[in-house]
């Protein structure tokens, strides 16, 4: 691997009154960036960069679902406390930020404008949302007006697909209504995860919006990666996701890259990759008050921490349907926990395919500014999707 150069400006990013120094986001992702998770990430980094909650419904989060009130749970040492909201409805958005801003919920709001599942553009929602115009429009405005002094940032995609790019106009109409900062992954929501990211469209957003930070998403598997972004797009930060899941010691390395301490990226041992395992069940058994359910949620990590070592298939099950603390410990003592980290082991991981249909409302891309038909039942009832 080359060895990491600095890109030609690292000032610092700042969301609203927050300094985000290295300018490293968590891309909130579902079922993933819980507390416990960020709880991990935080610690790796040193306490330095941005992490945020993964999606909440506005509707759930305006009807105090028990679900939703569990994970919008921030750990006492968690500043700024960033939520990710997910809304269709102007008032029920508008509703929800201003809950969070009266209530102090947290210190930062992002809206979610990039996710590409069915569940959520067959509703108009998520990255189909911003093809209509005066529904972005009312939605920012709302949000921007409920939050008072707390900064609203927005992640979308580029567009719906190559023949329904969103992102310029998107860019635009977020500055005209006072966002603080945008984010965008470098995919349409028909690419899913599938292909490259196109960091070009990220340099052009950039060039489109000077007035507001842009922070580019996308395959960053690695420090160096991120660096690169930066150098290539002109991005005032990087957001990260996938690239982080089994591997939250990823933001170590993202700080040190940032303050040019090449020599000092994490390449941990399967022993050291098991002890972070056996804490990371450790904290969601705590933070859902039951050790069980904590382990049983841990089992998706368990096939990105192993990610490259040699570990037999059948272990693998194995590690995957444990359900104590004891069992998973137990299963990774067997192993030969002596094993460097593997080559190969920084690059993509998690969800790779592509989908080229988008599930949309009836009649959707007949107006991008028709947004009739859209309401409150567009509104997902629970969190985290």
């Amino acid at each position: 691997m080359s060895t990491p150069t600095l890109p030609t400006t690292t000032s610092t990013l700042r969301v609203g009154p927050h300094a985000v120094q290295p300018p490293v986001v968590l891309a909130p992702m579902a079922g993933i960036t819980n507390a416990p998770f960020r709880t991990l990430c935080r610690e790796f980094s040193g306490g330095k960069g941005l992490f945020v909650s993964e999606m909440i419904t506005t509707r759930a989060l305006v009807e105090r679902n028990d679900k939703t009130m569990q994970l919008i749970k921030f750990d006492a040492s968690e500043r700024p406390r960033s939520i990710q909201l997910y809304g269709v409805d102007p008032v029920t958005v508008g509703k929800a930020v201003r809950m969070i801003a009266e209530e102090d919920l947290a210190d930062h709001i992002d809206l979610n404008f990039g996710c590409p599942v069915p569940k959520v553009t067959r509703k108009g929602g998520g990255s189909a949302l911003p093809y209509k115009r005066n529904l972005l429009r009312a939605i920012l405005r709302e949000a921007v007006g409920g939050a008072g002094d707390l900064p609203v940032t927005m992640k979308m995609r580029k567009g719906i697909d190559d023949d329904h790019l969103t992102y310029l106009d998107a860019g635009r109409i977020a500055v005209e209504e006072g966002v603080t900062a945008i984010a965008l992954h470098g995919r349409t929501a028909a690419q899913h995860y599938g292909g490259t990211a196109d960091w070009e469209a990220i340099a052009r957003l950039k060039e489109h919006v000077p007035e507001i930070p842009v922070l580019g998403n996308g395959d960053i598997w690695s420090a160096e990666d991120a660096l690169r972004m930066v150098r290539e797009t002109g991005c005032d930060g990087v957001v990260v996701g996938r690239g982080c899941l089994g591997r939250p010691w990823l933001f170590a390395d993202l700080v040190a890259a940032f303050e040019g301490r090449t020599e000092d990226l994490v390449r941990p041992t399967l022993r050291e990759v098991a002890d972070v395992m056996v804490r990371h069940a450790t904290l969601l058994g705590e933070w859902l008050g039951d050790e069980q359910r904590g382990v049983v949620d841990f089992r998706k990590h368990v096939a990105w921490y192993l990610k490259g070592f040699a570990v037999g298939s059948e272990m693998r099950k194995r590690l995957a349907v444990t359900s104590s603390l004891e069992e998973l410990r137990a299963g990774l003592d067997e192993l030969d926990l002596d094993q460097p980290w593997p080559a190969g082991a920084d690059g993509p991981r998690g969800r790779t395919s592509g989908n080229n249909r988008v599930v949309l409302p009836d009649g959707w891309l007949k107006d991008p500014y028709d947004c009739a038909g859209v309401g409150e039942d567009a509104e997902l009832d629970t969190s985290g999707g």
